[in-house]
């Protein structure tokens, strides 16, 4: 498929056809629509998450980590953000950075510790 397959119709729309891709487990698909959309809207948090899952289930968890540290850095407290880049690190076999994260996400959920 061409690139103007994604590029077509309202931010909205390429959403919408993202999600659908996600879903359908066609995760690089979505990456290409998702790499768009956070083009446009760099400050959107749900795009960038969504494009960091399609990158982690996708296994190109570098650049899932860049994602999930770029909306860390603007909202510290997304719990979601930090327990998906505490999973990204540790499938990455950095399990120590992880430690932190997973922690930070846990107490976030309210989960005590054992």
């Amino acid at each position: 498929m061409s690139d103007t397959y994604y590029e077509f119709g309202t931010a909205a729309e390429r959403w919408d056809r993202a999600r659908l891709f996600f879903e359908a487990r066609e995760y690089g698909t979505a990456v290409r629509i998702l790499r768009g959309l956070v083009a446009e809207h760099p400050g959107q948090t749900a795009q960038r998450l969504l494009l960091a899952r399609a990158y982690y289930h996708s296994a190109q968890l570098s650049r899932a980590e860049a994602e999930l540290r770029e909306i860390l850095e603007r909202d510290p407290v997304e719990h979601y953000a930090r327990l998906m880049l505490g999973r990204t690190l540790e499938r990455q076999g950095r399990a120590d950075e992880a430690a932190p994260h997973l922690r930070m996400a846990a107490a976030m959920a309210g989960e005590l510790p054992s």
